[in-house]
């Protein structure tokens, strides 16, 4: 009977891997950078090494592993096939199948679920406890709706305006760069050599208006997309994870501002907006799912 099996997030910045019991009990995790040099021809290769590492630290042989799942950030069918992950560099891509014969155990690929906010936005829509069917694998795709058409700087994916270029840990520093030199308002942000999406959540939460600014930037667009999806397919709850959930009630407070704001035809009974219990953790579970 199999023992073991991987669960395996691939981000934009890095790549999150988890050792789970086919129980599902988490034993162990880690991540690895993602190298996105060349297309991202180094990212399985790197998965792959740092997964016969961890079986040989562990001492567990591959005739005890069910299989990994490896969740990707972007469109893929249920074959494992991705045409394209822009934050990766991946085209005509089957992660999936090359990570199978890498490590000579079962390999399954899905896409992102839920609203997850990291280097970019990935999401998906559950129904009945099972991702919603897609026939091209852009289902759920909620980091590429438009939300600001006359946006001159260009998203990854070529477009103008998509919600991952201001709702994602990227997105919201974007903003606050741009914030930062269109004035010369105070902000503790102006201090700091490198600006990231915590040091943004930090300063608004103590109160540097600029940073505020920022954030509801941030909030509009995501409440708006939030918004839209609930007038499309009336879920129960939204969940939010990824690296900049990490912000914590903030993110949640103005998310749910303006989802109100947009959704008013939906009356008192809105679905709630809530963190992912799992954290930045709800990437590895889901993989690992895949497989079990």
């Amino acid at each position: 009977m199999k023992k073991y099996c991987f669960g395996i997030d691939v981000g934009g910045t890095t790549v999150k891997m988890g050792l789970f019991t086919t129980e599902g009990e988490l034993l162990d995790k880690w991540e690895i950078p993602t190298r996105k040099e060349d297309g991202g021809a180094y990212i399985l290769n790197d998965v792959a090494a740092s997964v016969e590492a961890k079986l040989a630290e562990k001492n567990i042989a591959k005739d005890d592993v069910a299989g990994a799942g490896i969740g990707v950030p972007g469109p893929t069918l249920d074959t494992g096939y991705v045409s394209i992950c822009v934050n990766l560099g991946w085209k005509d891509k089957n992660p999936a199948n090359e990570l199978s014969e890498l490590l000579s155990i079962p390999v399954k690929a899905g896409n992102d679920v839920l609203l997850t906010l990291g280097t970019g936005v990935g999401g998906g829509i559950i129904i009945n406890g099972e991702i919603a069917p897609s026939h091209r694998g852009v289902g759920g795709e909620l980091g590429h709706i438009t939300v600001n058409p006359d946006e001159e700087a260009t998203c990854n994916c070529g477009n103008h305006g998509c919600l991952e270029q201001y709702a994602s840990a990227t997105g919201v520093v974007r903003i606050a760069k741009k914030l930062l030199a269109a004035s010369n308002e105070e902000s503790s942000l102006r201090a700091l050599e490198t600006v990231t999406a915590k040091d943004v959540f930090d300063a608004a939460k103590a109160g540097d208006h600029l940073a505020v600014e920022a954030v509801e930037v941030l909030g509009k667009y995501l409440g708006l997309v939030v918004a839209n999806v609930a007038l499309t397919v009336d879920p129960d709850v939204f969940v939010i994870g990824g690296g900049v959930s990490k912000a914590g009630q903030v993110l949640i407070d103005v998310i749910t501002k303006y989802y109100h704001k947009f959704a008013k035809i939906i009356g008192d009974n809105k679905a709630k907006v809530v963190l992912a219990k799992l954290g930045n953790d709800a990437g590895i579970y889901g993989a690992a799912k895949m497989v079990l």
